[in-house]
């Protein structure tokens, strides 16, 4: 039997081993959004949140090429694996509508720019929403694609069975 040892760190520490690893900045925000949102297991010890490298590690890992093998495997070889946006780091993913609360249900602006915006590529072979037109979301949850949207120079309408969504956005 093996005993595997944590080894715990604070999450200022978890961020610059991550940056190291990944040779790219990983932000003390990026790790506490993977705690928040359970990606990396939160330990706690008095004041201070720490996580176990061995779990942060893991995750990276996860994260080098071997998803967009597996989820091939499991969907297909045609899925389209630019539309993960996989190379963005998590604070680039981010809106200030996210951080307002944890809405589990969110999805980045880069996916909701790429079908409203006009391009076309090999996978959106048509483009049908411009700058003045509206966009309805019938589910808005977080507000993501209301507020890019709005960004776009579109006009938007959201609905949502959450009371605490629906005044999210007017704020």
């Amino acid at each position: 039997m093996t005993v595997q040892t944590e080894q715990l760190v604070t999450i200022r520490e978890a961020s610059q081993w991550a940056s190291d690893f990944l040779k790219r900045d990983i932000s003390e925000s990026n790790i506490s959004y993977l705690v928040q949102y359970g990606k990396v297991k939160k330990h706690n010890g008095g004041n201070s949140v720490f996580v176990d490298l061995s779990d942060l590690k893991n995750y990276y890992d996860s994260y080098r090429g071997q998803r967009e093998i597996n989820w091939k495997r499991r969907l297909g070889s045609d899925l389209n694996w630019a539309l993960s946006f996989d190379h963005l780091r998590e604070k680039d993913t981010t809106k200030h509508v996210h951080r307002l609360y944890p809405y589990k249900g969110k999805f980045i602006p880069q996916l909701v720019q790429y079908f409203i915006d006009s391009h076309t590529d090999d996978f959106k072979t048509s483009a049908f929403s411009k700058a003045g037109n509206l966009i309805l979301d019938p589910f808005s949850g977080s507000g993501t694609t209301l507020v890019q949207a709005i960004e776009m120079g579109m006009h938007s309408i959201g609905i949502d069975i959450s009371h605490f969504n629906c005044m999210i956005k007017y704020q």
